[in-house]
């Protein structure tokens, strides 16, 4: 009925802008954008919005037969293959409906999240009563049960096969019931790091307390072994603007107070991408000497590297948080940089813009670096990824890292399956 499946899956809701919105919305009249990132209008109202169109198109999806519930449960199998350096991977997970459980030893959450897009998904959930984006889990086994059973499954003919923003996205279903049972099985004594979807779980056990339905108390989630190579955690950078009297040079002489700062000037375009290579090489060497840097940008032909001098220069501003948040590059740059010398604390963060987000993905540096010298941002913070252990710690003395701390490549798409409540 819809041609091509590929051509009704998006990516996550939070990471499509207005563009990439228009460009799902022309790729099919059925492209689950239309639900999970709806157009607003001037003119929407309670009666007439974003959610309360999200919830027309699913219910006559269904009921023109564009979407079909499968005639017996199932676990699904979601293979990705995709490319990172010119290396090949492939990252295998399931999906399956899990018992919600408060945040804890079982269900951990590792960073910060904003209110603003859990206000939004919760607003999704109540006007659809349907759940579309899937919560990306994290577990450990060493047996590999499900990769197992995994690539059985794969070997059968797809639910759905395409590629989307060059990766390679299949989904099988597990029906023997033998399969299914060892995956919960496994699974029983298992506890889970959130790895992306924070705000779609803390909304689905929002929605869970106020719903009386009892199979909202369950969601679909996607689990992933943290032991297999698909398993990939890129940086977040961030970039700066709308500082006041924000000036490069003595920006750089205040840093100093904490961090020992090279700098690799140019002066030609050539010797630009040559500088920045250093800065890439520089900040590899000291994150792979388990030491505190990042990278800066201020336009003023030069690149930095900034290398904490002293560990312990943490404990005063965050004596409360564990080594383990301590140690983590996001959390010296968030507490000794942006808020000490920027002034930019946790509201502002989150309130203000002054900071923008930018993933660790091919281009994000170059095309950050244009905004800078085009004078649209200020300055430019490039980081190494956290570390996979990092995580583990962290989470394990039961807190989160900053805001958007890491990037789970590649993401879960949107639309390959729904759990309708």
């Amino acid at each position: 009925m819809v041609g091509d499946v590929g051509n009704c899956i998006a990516p996550p809701f939070d990471v499509i802008g207005p563009a990439e919105q228009q460009q799902l919305y022309e790729k099919s009249e059925y492209n689950i954008a239309r639900i999970i990132k709806g157009k607003t209008s001037p003119s929407d109202n309670e009666q007439n919005n974003q959610y309360t169109r999200a919830a027309d198109y699913l219910n006559r999806w269904i009921k023109s037969g564009v979407l079909k519930q499968d005639a017996k449960e199932v676990i699904y199998a979601y293979v990705q293959d995709f490319q990172l350096a010119e290396t090949a991977y492939r990252r295998l997970s399931f999906i399956a409906l899990t018992k919600l459980e408060e945040f804890g030893d079982k269900v951990r959450p590792h960073e910060e999240v904003f209110e603003k897009p859990m206000t939004d998904r919760l607003n999704l959930k109540r006007a659809t009563a349907a759940r579309f984006g899937l919560v990306f889990m994290l577990y450990e086994d060493k047996q590999k049960i499900a990769e197992t059973i995994i690539e059985k499954a794969a070997a059968q003919k797809p639910l759905a096969d395409f590629t989307f923003e060059d990766i390679r996205q299949r989904l099988f279903t597990i029906t023997d019931t033998a399969d299914m049972n060892a995956i919960v099985k496994m699974m029983s004594d298992k506890s889970c790091i959130i790895a992306d979807g924070h705000h779609r779980y803390t909304t689905g056990l929002t929605y869970s307390k106020e719903s009386s339905n009892p199979a909202a108390k369950y969601q679909m989630l996607s689990f992933a072994n943290i032991y297999q190579d698909g398993i990939k955690l890129l940086a977040t950078h961030r970039i700066i603007g709308n500082l006041k009297n924000f000036n490069i040079g003595r920006f750089v002489a205040n840093l100093k107070e904490d961090f020992v700062v090279a700098e690799l000037s140019f002066g030609s375009a050539d010797a630009k991408t040559g500088a920045k290579q250093k800065m890439i090489v520089k900040m590899q060497t000291e994150y792979n000497n388990d030491r505190n840097a990042f990278g800066i940008y201020g336009g003023n032909s030069a690149f930095y590297v900034a290398v904490l001098k002293d560990k312990r220069t943490m404990n005063l501003p965050v004596p409360d948080k564990s080594d383990a948040w301590k140690s983590l590059d996001v959390s010296v740059l968030h507490k000794l940089v942006l808020e000490k010398l920027l002034g930019i604390d946790e509201q502002k963060l989150t309130k203000n813009g002054n900071v923008e987000f930018v993933k660790g993905v091919p281009n994000a540096i170059d095309d950050s670096i244009r905004l800078v010298d085009s004078g649209q941002k200020q300055v430019l913070f490039l980081l190494n990824p956290v570390k996979m252990q990092q995580l583990q710690m962290v989470t394990a003395a039961g807190e989160r890292m900053p805001h958007k701390s890491t990037y789970f490549y590649p993401k879960m798409y949107t639309g390959l399956a729904i759990q309708k409540i």
